[in-house]
């Protein structure tokens, strides 16, 4: 197996993408929005099993192509046999995307809760801004991990006894301070898309809203209530003692780090497959164009 971390975390993204949107509103962007209406060259930064590619290639005018980049060559591996009986135009690429040179050859550059992983998330949307020929579109579906967090409703619980807001935004501000990698990108990427000379940059918010609902079919909802859960709603922490260390070497005062410990046991005490829950991943979409003259 490979030692490359997301390599080892294809079934995960295959169990929980279908979580973050909404079909009809994809097609909505696609033709209401991005106003897509002849073929385009993709181009997909940190494509893993070609999620964007599965989504959009069956919305976009035919004759459109997608090309993904991705590190993990098992992730690649995944994506060709995925795509290997479908009638779209693909490649995937194995390679380092911080290293990686891009020619300005692609209609759309895009990425998918990929920015987020980067130490300089900057120098990346440079790459997929270069990548892009004139007035070609940039479009990255990144997350903002805060108003995720605060995008619950658990029946019969109150959510600051499972969710504490306070203390999950000091930690994420604090790793994205320490690493570089900022969970929280979704709702910067408009400025940063500004600052680095693209135009008409504007950002949309996923509606998709995941209901687990005691009434509805018992497939669907062990599907959804298994999805959930390897999401990470409700997970179990591990030693206590040991995640009090690991939270205040993050930067949690011991105070905060044992109120979030226990918050977090609460929820996995609570969250069952019985429960009624509404949970929003509020991804953001943020897009803009790159004029050269």
């Amino acid at each position: 197996m490979s030692e490359y971390y997301w390599d080892q975390q294809i079934e995960y993204l295959q169990n929980t993408r279908w979580l973050y949107y909404n079909d009809d509103y994809l097609n909505f962007l696609v033709r209401g929005v991005w106003k897509i209406d002849s073929p385009v060259n993709l181009v997909d930064f940190g494509c893993g099993f070609g999620y964007l590619g599965l989504k959009l290639l069956p919305l976009l005018p035919k004759g459109s192509s997608y090309t993904g980049l991705e590190k993990g060559k098992e992730l690649i591996q995944r994506a060709r046999e995925i795509f290997a009986d479908l009638p779209f135009p693909t490649e995937f690429i194995p390679c380092d995307i911080e290293a990686i040179h891009m020619e300005s050859r692609y209609d759309i550059a895009l990425s998918h809760a990929f920015l987020l992983h980067m130490t300089d998330s900057k120098k990346i949307l440079q790459k997929m801004i270069d990548s892009v020929r004139d007035q070609g579109r940039v479009i990255c579906f990144e997350p903002h991990w805060i108003a995720n967090a605060s995008n619950y409703a658990l029946d019969g619980v109150d959510q600051s006894d499972v969710m504490r807001l306070g203390e999950l935004q000091k930690l994420y501000e604090l790793d994205a301070r320490r690493t570089g990698k900022n969970g929280n990108i979704g709702m910067l990427l408009p400025i940063l898309f500004s600052q680095l000379g693209l135009k008409d940059v504007e950002c949309r918010v996923s509606d998709k809203v995941n209901f687990l609902d005691q009434n509805m079919d018992g497939v669907k909802k062990d599907a959804l209530y298994r999805s959930l859960r390897e999401e990470g709603l409700g997970q179990i922490p591990g030693d206590l003692e040991e995640t009090i260390s690991h939270l205040i070497q993050r930067g949690l005062s011991h105070v905060e780090a044992r109120e979030q410990v226990e918050a977090e046991r609460r929820f996995a005490a609570v969250f069952s497959e019985q429960s009624w829950l509404t949970y929003a991943p509020n991804m953001k979409i943020t897009f803009g164009t790159r004029y050269c003259n």
